[in-house]
């Protein structure tokens, strides 16, 4: 386990060279940022290419008939066909833009959700999702008079698998489920959940945000419908995400907004929609975060999704094995597959206070119920500590950090 976190961290000392903001003092210490789960930092290269754009080509997108114009949109249809490629969509137009995951979800609850779901029709979710992942589905269950299933989760944060076949039944119209825990890092067998929902009839949203950046994510493999990942948890700007979906569903579906962009024809008796993705794409859309967006899957293909798995998954395992020698702590979460998270509670300390003490030596971790309350009440806590790695960390790192958890545990006893 030495061996593979000493052959990758050389590796990310070089990729540490390309993030400006990791090399500061925070509190009079080097920064430790541990809150890759919430966002991750930005790459140079994202950075110069937000820059650029609005420097050399700020102009609209799609309708100009200048230069200005021509090569924004040019790059900003660029990275539609990078995310088509990013997670195997049969073609780009399967892309949809959206300012995140949340929206993407809410996109799907408001066309594809309103146009399948009726009365005493099921939607499933588990108990491990973000709040974004519960919240759009408990709206659509109560404006169509269906019902929200939840899956359980077991004290080691999986899902109890077989309740979620129990569950499946002809009223289930759609899944929702998070392709990896948030608050627990925990993998879902998504491949296993979308070929039981197909087979009763139902279909599939992932919520990807807490993967893409760490699992390779291929849809055609997995047969998925639908699938919402965020910009900012893979190393690009904020305010911007995408929707996969199945072309045949997005035809189906009605629009999401009205406005610009999204139409053929408008008169005041009648207006015919534009193709997709511009059906769903209302509005002159955050064009240069879009374009930046393109530098930070790059970013992710330079290096290799196995590669950074690899390297993230030996951080976890070297910080999980000291974490068990450190008195006081308790671990949350301990799937047999994770990603890069950790997350756990100290013996008579509130969570906040301990993000608190580890600020003060330069470590930024999350603290809290990390948008999923109802997995916290499931587990009994109020909050965690988490603690999330990324392809920039190192085990020198997960030694500051691991010293200063042993110290502020000290200080409850």
């Amino acid at each position: 386990m030495n061996e593979t976190v000493t052959k990758t961290a050389y590796q990310a000392e070089e990729i540490r060279k390309q993030f400006p903001v990791l090399h500061q003092l925070v509190n009079g210490k080097p920064l430790v940022y541990f809150d890759n789960a919430a966002t991750s930092q930005k790459p140079q290269r994202v950075i110069d290419a937000l820059i650029h754009y609005y420097q050399t080509d700020n102009a609209n997108i799609h309708r100009g008939a200048h230069a200005l114009a021509d090569r924004a949109t040019a790059d900003y249809e660029a990275t539609r066909l990078e995310l088509r490629k990013f997670v195997n969509a049969e073609e780009s137009e399967e892309i949809i833009f959206t300012r995140g995951t949340t929206d993407g979800i809410n996109l799907v609850a408001s066309t594809y959700g309103r146009m399948a779901v009726h009365e005493g029709d099921e939607v499933i979710i588990s108990a491990m999702e973000h709040h974004s992942n519960i919240v759009p589905w408990q709206l659509l269950c109560e404006e169509r008079g269906a019902k929200l299933r939840v899956v359980p989760v077991t004290d080691e944060g999986e899902l109890v698998y077989e309740e979620y076949r129990r569950l499946l039944s002809s009223k289930t119209k759609l899944v929702a489920v998070a392709h990896v825990s948030n608050a627990l890092g925990t993998v879902n067998p998504i491949k296993q959940i979308i070929a039981d929902a197909h087979a009763a009839g139902a279909k599939v949203l992932v919520d990807a945000a807490q993967s893409c950046s760490h699992l390779p994510v291929d849809v055609q493999d997995l047969d998925l419908d639908f699938l919402v990942s965020s910009s900012h948890k893979m190393y690009g700007p904020t305010g911007t995400g995408f929707l996969y979906g199945k072309r045949a569903l997005l035809e189906a579906m009605p629009p999401y907004q009205g406005g610009g962009e999204m139409i053929k024809e408008v008169s005041f008796e009648k207006t015919t929609f534009n193709d997709i993705p511009y059906k769903f794409e209302a509005g002159t859309p955050n064009i240069g975060d879009v374009i930046a967006y393109r530098k930070a899957v790059e970013f992710i293909n330079e290096i290799g999704r196995e590669e950074i798995a690899e390297h993230e998954d030996g951080l976890l395992r070297y910080a999980t094995e000291q974490m068990r020698h450190i008195k006081g702590v308790r671990i949350v979460g301990e799937a047999s597959e994770k990603v890069s998270v950790l997350s756990f509670v100290i013996d008579g300390l509130h969570h906040f206070d301990i993000g608190m003490m580890l600020d003060a030596r330069g470590i930024a971790v999350r603290t809290g119920h990390h948008c999923a309350q109802p997995l916290m009440h499931r587990l009994g806590l109020e909050g965690t500590v988490r603690a999330s790695f990324s392809a920039y960390n190192t085990k020198s790192e997960i030694d500051a950090f691991l010293e200063g958890v042993e110290r502020v545990s000290n200080l409850a006893r």
